[in-house]
């Protein structure tokens, strides 16, 4: 991709918090009120949660549909408008209706409106999600004028092959919104970091904390960066907080790492052999050969 994307720092806020089931005038009044915050700190890029705007361990799809809404929509309106005053982008999770479909939506959205949206690939069977229809959109990269942003939710980042194609359109920045329980403590620990250390991109994952539906959400969300994924900001367990970080999305387009020139380099452009992927992209799991 031609680099003719945004060159500077940016400051990027992850908002923490505790969404309240079928709530979504308290939701989107909390979301409205860290902007300011976020806002007055500095922050262009401000990143709320998965269902941000819902809750999201619902019991049945009859139950959260009083929640559900079009994007653009309503809350969307409000927030673009916020965005607007404020001159910030923000990523928020709440649930999508489309005519008889029902997704869970991640929309980016900034002083112009309706950026992108994204409908979470891959669900599992937790929550609303066992209840609605998987994302039907193409992984895509949105430029905008603070860099190149990718959006993913929760259990997408469980797939590497996600990450990796926003990579590969020229993603500056993934951003990840998330409602992790206590049982996938590996998505704060382990994969995020892997996920930026693998593309050479900033990872901004925001969860949410608090107890819903018989789960516990555990919180530690992370602002990491490009180079071998160190955390720039990370969050706590228990507590709604915002965290900060200063980044430059221009880092994330040079592949070509230099530990020592001429002696130790790594190249994650070059150094691909996708000739040797095509199974990736197969929908059957091919069979290891039996032992004689």
């Amino acid at each position: 991709m031609e680099d003719t994307g945004y060159v500077g720092t940016l400051k990027v806020a992850g908002v923490q918090m505790e969404p309240r089931l079928l709530d979504r005038e308290e939701n989107l009044a909390r979301c409205l009120e860290s902007m300011q915050i976020a806002a007055r700190e500095g922050a262009r890029l401000i990143v709320f949660p998965e269902c941000a705007l819902t809750g999201y361990m619902y019991s049945s799809l009859d139950e959260a549909m009083p929640v559900f809404e079009t994007v653009p929509g309503t809350s969307t309106e409000m927030l673009i408008a916020a965005c607007r005053d404020l001159n910030v982008y923000v990523v928020v999770g709440l649930l999508e209706r489309d005519i008889d479909d029902c997704y869970n939506t991640a929309a980016l959205l900034g002083p112009w409106g309706v950026l992108a949206k994204y409908r979470k690939l891959h669900l599992p069977h937790l929550g609303i999600d066992r209840f609605i229809n998987p994302g039907n959109m193409p992984i895509e990269v949105c430029e905008t004028e603070i860099g190149r942003l990718g959006l993913g939710i929760c259990y997408d980042a469980r797939f590497p092959e996600h990450a990796r194609v926003l990579t590969l359109k020229g993603a500056d920045i993934l951003v990840l919104i998330a409602n992790w329980p206590e049982p996938s403590i590996v998505f704060p620990q382990f994969i995020i970091p892997t996920r930026a250390i693998e593309n050479h991109v900033f990872c901004v994952a925001v969860n949410r904390v608090g107890e819903e539906g018989g789960e516990r959400f555990i919180g530690r969300s992370a602002i990491l960066n490009c180079h071998m994924g160190e955390p720039l900001a990370v969050a706590g367990e228990d507590e709604e907080e915002i965290i900060y970080a200063e980044i430059e999305p221009a880092e994330a387009r040079n592949k070509h790492i230099v530990f020592e020139l001429g002696r130790y380099e790594l190249d994650l452009d070059k150094d691909r052999r996708p000739e040797l992927y095509e199974i990736i992209s197969e929908h059957t799991v091919e069979e290891p050969p039996a032992w004689e």
